[in-house]
């Protein structure tokens, strides 16, 4: 771990970052990237929490690029691991002749994910793992509907979508995205207690009998970085056991050391039936999946040499060689403990932001924490000016009006510090320019 810190030469975004944008717009779909005069910078390198761009200039980052490096961006252990199985096979044939690494992997994983959850789907992306997940619930329980949360994020795919809480993101695809789902609202410690809330759950879904599962996130990630109050996924817990319904949770964002335990269940000693990871369990290298009970992962039928459900790059092994190779990282260094240590120290740094005019919250846990200021406007203006002083952070929250921080678990002490002197800095220019 080194104390790198940003290094800014001229302007950001920087000469060669526009013109790669102007050849960006010929020939990308102008929906997938944000580009304007401020925002984006070009990356050509990363290494620890720290990202340089094609320009030259060094960024302490606080996204992990989308929670993916909590081992730190271009773990050396990691990139050791993934060159070392490409030099001896580089893809293997998912449901049909297995590795050994993937087995090795699926037998690792029951050593750090909750107790009883031992039956694993691999897949690439998050949705996908979601997916999986839903199917294997319907399978379970021979039932369709599902319940998940106002302010969800579970992936863009139509399934994924059809269990999604942002309006935004299901309402052009409506005719393809059945309406199946019961949305009910994510409660917020320090706002709702979890006696109100479950009460509330228990009114919405009491009269139903078609309900396959439950899909939560333990802390909802881009919905805001909201933190449900103490009891409340115990209560979740018990209230599926009683209605036969399938609990799963998503920690495809809080898994993997990010909220200070090795996934965000273990804060509240709750188990669920299914949970989704991806993001950090390949520290960049494509990787997700869905593990389950084996009671409820056995609805799958055995395989007579044609799988329902698989894919092409299922247990890819350089997909597998990374997420072991991160395991260990997380394991040598202590990490998920480390980032309980911090967050402690950044809950109390990020607090002090509340004196300044427009900062209306903050919360979360480890090192997943958000910012909510007063609305998307002044969210964008404080992204662009953190960017321009050598910061990388992103929004959040369904209206866009949450900074988002989850640095990578190996960043320092001082680079956080200094990360947060550059917020601190941001936010404050940016109020005077509003």
């Amino acid at each position: 771990m080194s104390d790198e810190f940003e290094a800014l030469h001229g302007a950001v975004p920087g000469p060669h970052t526009a013109e790669l944008a102007a050849v960006l717009r010929l020939y990308e779909s102008r929906n997938v990237t944000y580009l304007s005069d401020e925002f984006p910078v070009f990356w050509e390198s990363a290494s620890g929490a720290t990202v340089s761009d094609v320009d030259g200039n060094r960024y302490l980052d606080l996204t992990s690029a989308f929670g993916v490096a909590n081992v730190g961006h271009a773990n050396a252990y990691v990139v050791a691991a993934v060159h070392d199985q490409a030099t001896r096979m580089m893809h293997g044939m998912g449901d049909v002749h297995p590795t050994e690494v993937r087995t090795r992997l699926l037998e690792r994983l029951t050593h750090v994910l909750p107790a009883g959850l031992s039956k694993t789907f691999l897949a690439t992306a998050g949705s996908e793992a979601v997916e999986a997940a839903l199917k294997t619930a319907m399978l379970a329980t021979g039932k369709h509907r599902f319940v998940a949360y106002h302010g969800a994020y579970h992936g863009l795919s139509l399934g994924a979508l059809a269990v999604s809480g942002i309006p935004k993101f299901r309402e052009p695809f409506a005719a393809l995205v059945p309406d199946v789902t019961t949305l009910l609202d994510y409660p917020m410690d320090g706002r709702d207690t979890a006696e109100a809330a479950l009460a509330s759950a228990r009114d919405r879904i009491g009269a139903r009998d078609d309900l396959a599962a439950l899909i939560i996130e333990p802390i909802q990630g881009r919905g805001g970085c909201i933190v449900p109050p103490p009891g409340y996924l115990r209560g979740l817990r018990e209230l599926c056991n009683e209605r036969g319904i399938v609990l799963i949770f998503d920690e495809i964002y809080t898994g993997f050391g990010r909220t200070g335990s090795w996934f965000a269940a273990q804060h509240e000693e709750v188990v669920p039936d299914i949970i989704c990871i991806g993001k950090a369990m390949g520290s960049g290298f494509p990787i997700s999946a869905a593990v389950a009970r084996p009671e409820i992962m056995d609805a799958w039928p055995v395989s007579a040499g044609e799988a329902l459900h698989t894919s092409t790059y299922l247990g890819n092994p350089m997909g597998c060689a990374a997420a072991l190779a991160t395991i260990d990282e997380l394991e040598r260094n202590a990490l998920p403990e480390r980032a309980r240590t911090l967050g402690e120290t950044l809950g109390a740094r990020l607090q002090t932001l509340r004196a300044h005019d427009g900062v209306l919250d903050v919360r979360g846990r480890g090192l997943m924490w958000g910012v909510q200021v007063r609305d998307a406007r002044f969210a964008d203006r404080i992204v662009k000016r953190a960017l321009a002083e050598g910061l990388v952070m992103l929004q959040a929250g369904p209206a866009g009006d949450v900074l988002s921080i989850t640095p990578p678990l190996v960043i320092t002490q001082a680079q956080l510090s200094r990360a947060i002197d550059l917020l601190e800095r941001a936010v404050s220019i940016a109020a005077k320019e509003s």
